[in-house]
């Protein structure tokens, strides 16, 4: 009863459970469709599931990849027209929850045959890896360079060291390709970064300007000893150390961001070494905002006097807008790049029982 007043209420969660009902349904008409491996053998298989399993690994269907793999395992060994396995596939269209499930579910042995294995094209799966993704969800020219080095390295420090050294048909390593395929989304995930960098540096600039003057500004004015009138107030405490934090923590994000705009910008750099400058350099910005708005707050509590305090207090709480909007802007871009960068990353050991039984 109460579950379905709520669905009506919130029109998403009835779509959302809609569409998990949908999804627990037809995984469960698959799984009825396929049965158990004593109904498959290699000619069977290879007519039946082939397709399915190719097409399940592009879109990253990894329950419907589970399910052919529990039919049959050697499903891993098939290849398609143009000379895929299962994991190089997997590589190829950047489906991380099918490349974990296919390599943790491949017997060494074959993860090994698997890992010689060379396309129709001559490239290995380290080649794969150095291909650039037809497609991202990574939003961002720098945040998806950043995920493609994270696939090259993923697979380089899985498989055989031996995969850096392959060449293809047009004799070149698999490094060669990954360079070759990416100078484009460089030049673009560059001109993102000194774009954003820039911008917030500008704005940095400026607030150091602002409070260095405002460190010297003592409102109230100062007593015939040179003492700020209201040095024993806490108000006017407040203002002292706000305005501190927003000049030294302005000035660290100026530094970051001048570290962004002075890179050199190779390849590797997009890994971890851009992308820790620019979440420093979003966090100590987005800090010096709200320390020069605290410090806004406490001199128009100090200066302005008005029989009603509650009139001081509302306008000085508007110095929080500035600082909302700011986050609201800054903050999702702000966890994509940590999350991206300190996140699980590609690979992740996965408990066999939730997905092979």
């Amino acid at each position: 009863m109460f579950w379905n007043a709520l669905m009506q209420l919130a029109p998403s969660i009835k779509r959302i459970h809609d569409e998990k009902q949908m999804h627990t349904q037809t995984l469960e008409i698959i799984r009825m469709m396929i049965g158990d491996s004593s109904n498959w053998n290699y000619v069977k298989a290879i007519k039946f599931l082939k397709e399915s399993a190719f097409i399940a690994a592009s879109l990253g269907i990894h329950e419907v990849v589970n399910e052919i793999l529990k039919a049959y395992i050697g499903s891993v060994s098939f290849t398609n027209e143009s000379g895929h396995h299962m994991l190089s596939f997997a590589v190829l269209h950047r489906q991380e929850k099918v490349f974990n499930l296919v390599y943790q579910l491949c017997h060494p042995m074959i993860r090994d045959q698997l890992t010689m294995w060379k396309n129709n094209l001559g490239d290995t799966i380290l080649h794969q890896a150095g291909v650039l993704a037809p497609s991202s969800e990574v939003p961002g020219a720098a945040l998806q360079m950043q995920r493609e080095l994270q696939w090259f390295k993923t697979v380089e420090d899985l498989f055989h060291p031996s995969l850096q050294r392959k060449y293809d048909l047009n004799d070149k390593t698999p490094r060669e390709v990954f360079t070759e395929n990416h100078n484009a989304l460089v030049e673009k995930g560059e001109k993102w970064m000194k774009d954003t960098a820039t911008s917030c540096s500008v704005v940095a600039a400026l607030i150091i300007t602002i409070v260095f003057t405002a460190a010297f500004t003592v409102p109230g004015g100062i007593d015939s000893q040179g003492k700020p009138i209201f040095f024993h107030e806490l108000s006017f405490q407040i203002f002292a150390i706000s305005v501190a934090l927003a000049l030294f923590s302005s000035t660290a994000s100026v530094q970051m961001f001048l570290g962004i705009l002075t890179s050199r910008y190779s390849e590797d750099d997009f890994l971890v070494s851009l992308p820790k400058k620019l979440i420093i350099g979003l966090i100590t910005l987005f800090f010096s905002i709200a320390s020069m708005m605290v410090a806004f707050a406490a001199t128009f509590y100090i200066v302005i006097s008005h029989p009603w305090r509650w009139v001081t207090f509302l306008i000085a709480s508007l110095g929080a807008v500035p600082v909302t909007l700011f986050a609201w802007m800054q903050f999702p871009l702000l966890v994509d790049i940590f999350k991206s960068t300190y996140g699980p990353g590609i690979y992740k050991p996965i408990e066999l029982k939730d997905v092979y039984m």
